[in-house]
């Protein structure tokens, strides 16, 4: 299973109406559990304090958790399908966590298992969610010799 923590709520209908296609999509494949926690509006540490206790609460120990970070590794997605695979072969349950607006707190980070980044540029957290999403996706085309579209 693939459990995806995030900081702050879907707004736009088009964020939510991308979100529940590639959901569709990746139904065939594996179970997607998205979890939304609130996102806290206080100074950046005491924001950073209160997000980091709204996720871990929905982190389990077993969980390997891929942090997404602007400072992780920045892999292909044929390289994030092997790390998928070879992850999900190892332990049974992934929890991607995308941070709020300042990012994580660093237990969130100490805790990961592996840093990901899709890029050095920064995106909405909205569009960011879809992009994750496409990106699972597109790892178990890759995975079950797919086709889909480059």
């Amino acid at each position: 299973m693939i459990k995806i923590i995030t900081v702050g709520k879907l707004k736009e209908d088009y964020f939510k109406d991308a979100v529940n296609e590639y959901l569709k999509r990746l139904s065939k494949y594996t179970k997607i559990d998205l979890i939304e926690v609130s996102d806290e509006n206080y100074d950046i540490q005491k924001t950073l304090e209160k997000e980091k206790d709204s996720i871990l609460k929905h982190v389990n120990d077993k969980d390997y958790v891929i942090t997404m970070e602007i400072e992780g590794i920045e892999i292909t997605s044929i390289e994030l399908s092997k790390k998928l695979n070879e992850t999900l072969i190892n332990c049974s349950d992934i929890t991607f966590i995308i941070g709020g607006s300042y990012g994580l707190h660093d237990d969130i980070k100490s805790r990961s298992n592996y840093a990901l980044s899709f890029s050095k540029l920064t995106f909405p957290h909205q569009l960011f969610r879809v992009m994750l999403l496409e990106q699972i996706y597109r790892s178990y085309k890759i995975l079950n010799n797919e086709t889909y579209h480059k």
